[in-house]
Order: C-alpha cells, then sequence, then structure tokens
C-alpha cells in the first residue's frame, strides 16, 4: 500500500511519462533520467522495472531516491515485455491523476530536451496525440543506421495503411497523449501485439468502442525531433523486425478485411 500511495504521489502531477526498463543497469544514463525527472515541477516520471535481472531494479530505487519525489518506481513481478509495461504504466499514471501521459525509451535515444519539448508542442497545438518522428532533415541530427532507416519506411507504409492515416514513423520511441475517454478506452485491455503495441493503440483511439467516440486523426500530431540517436544495445533484433512486420501486416489485414472487429476487442 505504501508503493501505491508514492506511485499516486508521483503521477498527481499534470504531466507523467512512463519509462520501461528490461535489462538496463548498463545503459541507463542515471544523470540523465534525473535532469528529465527535474526539469519540470508539473512532470513525473514512472520507471517501470519489466521483470529485470539485472541491477536494474537497484538504480531504478536510487533514482527515485534521488529525484525528490519526481519519480517513482513500478516493479513488475516478471518480464511481460515492453508493451504490458507501458499499458500498465500508464493505466498507474492516469489512476494517480496525470492529465497528459506518455513513454519514453530507458536509453533516451530521444534525448532530454526533447522529451521536454514535446508536451509544450502537445498543447500549443492543441492536440490530443503527440508523436515524435524521426525525420532526417537538413539542420536536425537524426543518427539512425541505414538499414534500421529503411526497413523503418517500409514498416511506416503497412502502418499508414493499417492506420489509414498518412503516419510518417509510428515506432520512435517517445509518445504523448492527454487523458481522455478514448485513452482509458483504449487501455483497458492487454495489447493483442507483442512488437507494433505503438500502432496497435493508434487503431484503438481511432477504432474508439462503446464508452467512447473514435478519435479524429486531425487530433493526431507527428513533431519532427531536432535530435535522435541510435543508442548501442537496442534488444530489438532481426527475427524481432520480421515479427513486428508480420504483426502489421496482420493488423492491416484486419483492419481491411474485418472493419468491424476492432483493435481493441478480445485477445485470441
Amino acid at each position: 500500500m505504501l508503493a501505491f500511495r508514492r506511485i499516486r504521489a508521483a503521477m498527481s502531477k499534470p504531466i507523467a511519462l512512463i519509462v520501461p526498463c528490461f535489462d538496463e543497469a548498463g545503459r541507463l544514463d542515471r544523470g540523465e533520467i534525473l535532469r528529465l525527472a527535474r526539469a519540470r515541477p508539473d512532470l513525473g516520471l514512472l520507471l517501470v522495472n519489466d521483470g529485470s535481472r539485472d541491477a536494474t531494479l537497484a538504480m531504478l530505487e536510487q533514482i527515485r531516491a534521488e529525484a525528490g519525489g519526481s519519480a517513482e518506481v513500478l516493479s513488475l513481478d516478471r518480464n511481460h515485455g515492453k508493451a504490458e509495461a507501458v499499458r500498465r504504466g500508464l493505466l498507474a499514471a492516469i489512476a494517480g491523476g496525470a492529465r497528459i501521459v506518455g513513454w519514453a525509451d530507458a536509453d533516451l535515444s530521444t534525448p532530454v530536451d526533447e522529451l521536454l519539448r514535446l508536451p509544450e508542442e502537445l498543447e500549443r497545438n492543441r492536440v490530443d496525440v503527440m508523436l515524435a518522428s524521426r525525420v532526417r532533415l537538413l539542420g536536425r541530427q537524426i543518427d539512425r543506421h541505414a538499414h534500421r532507416h529503411y526497413l523503418g519506411r517500409v514498416f511506416a507504409t503497412f502502418a499508414s495503411l493499417a492506420l489509414r492515416i498518412p503516419v510518417y514513423d509510428t515506432q520512435c520511441g517517445a509518445k504523448l497523449f492527454r487523458v481522455t475517454p478514448a485513452l482509458a478506452w483504449a487501455l483497458r485491455t492487454p495489447f493483442r501485439t507483442r512488437w507494433v503495441f505503438d500502432v496497435e493503440l493508434l487503431a484503438r483511439l481511432l477504432d474508439g468502442g462503446p464508452e467512447a467516440p473514435p478519435l479524429d486523426p486531425s487530433a493526431i500530431r507527428e513533431e519532427p525531433l531536432r535530435v535522435w540517436r541510435d543508442v548501442k544495445g537496442s534488444k530489438l533484433r532481426w527475427s524481432g523486425m520480421l515479427r513486428a512486420g508480420f504483426q502489421v501486416v496482420g493488423l492491416f489485414l484486419k483492419r481491411r478485411l474485418w472493419p468491424g472487429a476492432r483493435a481493441g476487442g478480445a485477445r485470441g
């Protein structure tokens, strides 16, 4: 109960950012995560330990102790995967009273200054969903391996077809959502997909449900990042990329061939 009260207190801030962590002891940048936690008085971090087998939990607890009430730790009993770790973190943040929720990768491939800019862009543009996007433009520093970039373009094409919106980058690990009935409805059940839950969440929002109207695509905005870097040690391997491809194709077929079947329905 004490841990639950602590989580509610940390997540009572208007903006809550979820950081899912699985065996990240070798990649966590404690100083930068602390800088993120302390940067805005209206922002709280929820560090989700997804059943790590290394020293990740100890590092997260150290960050929590040093963050001065701006960070809390949610430790899951076993490894559930990033999709479920993010979903549980978002639900905890919403239960705590946060008005804007989202997540960022533990390696901070989206740097702290960019993560701090995204809430400002969400409010300035008056949208419900803000997606960070890795667009290689002149004057931007997007450091991404070529093979990941080109595979990402193929993936984004299928994601756009599945969602029926021209989204450029669904897989960048930085996203923000205004807490709405549509979001609460979309998070009510675990995701079916392990590798493309980002796309599935957008599909659920666009589909709506009995307790929430569909989200209008105009309420979603992509914000090109100024800086992004490919951090070594990513757990996404070629096999994972292949599975992600199959899953997004499956989502495309489901939404195109059986449009009456909601993305957030009972799991099969």
